[in-house]
């Protein structure tokens, strides 16, 4: 059973006094913009209409309010639809694309570990190295499974250091030192908190406790030695789990090491907007996750990253739904508390002055619609509700086709499981 604590989640608040941006867009390759043709909808544009004068009513600046909504072959309504504007954690779409994109679904980042002396009699004489592999989710029961491994090597004890080199988060923690003394406390049963405890409460029952006891110190390395010989391999969750439990719960932190994984935020950016074909302006990234008023996009670039992420997936047999949290399929994380319409596949975002929400609407009459809703002010709370609304009332209209609420390969996660650990 998969579980992610509040303390663990990274969440999507960050309460921060608005501040003008200071940094300037990254130059992006000139984009190919989609040529679809405006088509009217008396009651939609009614609809959004009354949406914009109620939050006008409620003292929201009109401007501040980014609207695009978008059939698969007509632009039905829009505002400010141009103007790149914080985003939050509709961020997390572009870091989505542009890991996909260079990872694929499938792929599995690896944790190795090595030593650097025998085994005699359960002790291994010398250290025990953790070569990180950028895995944002190695977290108490992937430690867990570990230590029964080095267990079933016969390792009880380790003479040396635990050395860690590489790219080694432990519950989203990447600094090495501290990373390190969780992984060092994961591997003594008897050293576990209540927390550990809780979490090792999920695994199947029967599952061991690992016992292997360290005399020497974390310690870092830039590089692994060359008398390291291989012990064993931890791979991954899929990258497609992953991304899912990133977007389900908006974990900044997970978002954070994917996109340091592919080289940062500008990376992210650059590999966005080529493969969404995004606007020169309409993209500008601070970081992976969206913690920053800095990370900027245009509503319609929102979409634009969303289309292009569903092209990747088709090949692949998979959907949105695979990679983003599901109305009525996805009941915890930030869809928990919301009044949404079942089968709305959308990834929310929120800052101290921003509430956004996006995602595709499968309908009778129009087939799939895109939307993109970024508001600006304050009470993300009352945003929310306005939100839900309007979607409510557009899905009447549209005769919402909810998507399959069963849950998917993506939703099902085994952290903890033995199967993911291989012996050299």
């Amino acid at each position: 059973m998969f579980t992610l604590l509040p303390s663990l989640l990274g969440f999507f608040f960050w309460f921060a006094s608005p501040a003008p941006l200071s940094g300037t867009a990254i130059q992006w390759q000139e984009a190919k913009l989609f040529d679809l043709p405006t088509e009217t909808d008396p009651v939609v544009t009614n609809l959004i209409e009354d949406y914009l004068d109620r939050l006008e009513a409620k003292g929201y600046d009109r401007q501040r309010q980014g609207i695009w909504f978008q059939s698969e072959w007509a632009y039905l309504a829009h505002n400010q639809e141009a103007v790149a504007i914080s985003a939050a954690s509709l961020t997390k779409i572009a870091t989505s694309l542009a890991v996909i994109n260079r990872w694929g679904p499938e792929h599995r980042f690896e944790t190795r570990f090595y030593s650097t002396g025998p085994v005699v009699a359960g002790v291994l004489q010398g250290d025990l190295i953790i070569q990180g592999g950028f895995d944002p989710l190695f977290v108490w029961e992937e430690a867990i499974a570990v230590g029964n491994a080095l267990n079933r090597q016969g390792i009880k004890q380790i003479r040396g250091n635990l050395v860690i080199t590489g790219n080694f988060a432990m519950n989203f923690k990447t600094d090495p030192q501290i990373a390190g003394a969780l992984f060092q406390q994961a591997l003594q049963a008897q050293r576990w908190s209540p927390l550990i405890k809780k979490q090792y409460a999920n695994l199947p029952a029967g599952t061991p406790k690992p016992d292997v006891t360290l005399e020497g110190q974390v310690l870092t390395q830039a590089q692994l030695p060359a008398e390291a010989q291989p012990l064993l391999r931890r791979q991954s969750l899929s990258l497609a789990q992953i991304v899912k439990q990133m977007n389900i719960y908006s974990n900044n932190d997970i978002a954070e090491i994917l996109a340091q994984s592919l080289g940062g935020a500008a990376v992210v950016a650059q590999e966005a907007s080529r493969l969404a074909k995004i606007a020169p302006g309409e993209i500008q990234l601070k970081n992976g996750s969206g913690l920053a008023v800095e990370n900027r996009l245009s509503p319609r670039a929102v979409t634009q990253l969303y289309q292009a992420l569903q092209g990747l997936l088709k090949p692949q047999g998979l959907t949105l739904a695979d990679l983003f949290p599901v109305m009525g399929r996805n009941h915890k994380g930030t869809l928990e508390w919301r009044a949404l319409p079942p089968g709305l596949i959308v990834k929310t975002g929120t800052l101290n002055q921003v509430s956004a929400l996006a995602g595709i609407i499968p309908t009778q009459e129009r087939g799939i619609v895109w939307f993109t809703v970024i508001n600006g002010g304050p009470h993300f709370d009352r945003l929310r509700a306005e939100q839900d609304r309007l979607l409510q009332r557009l899905a009447e209209h549209w005769h919402i086709l909810a998507t399959d609420l069963n849950p998917g390969p993506t939703d099902q996660v085994s952290l903890g499981s033995p199967d993911r650990t291989l012996i050299p």
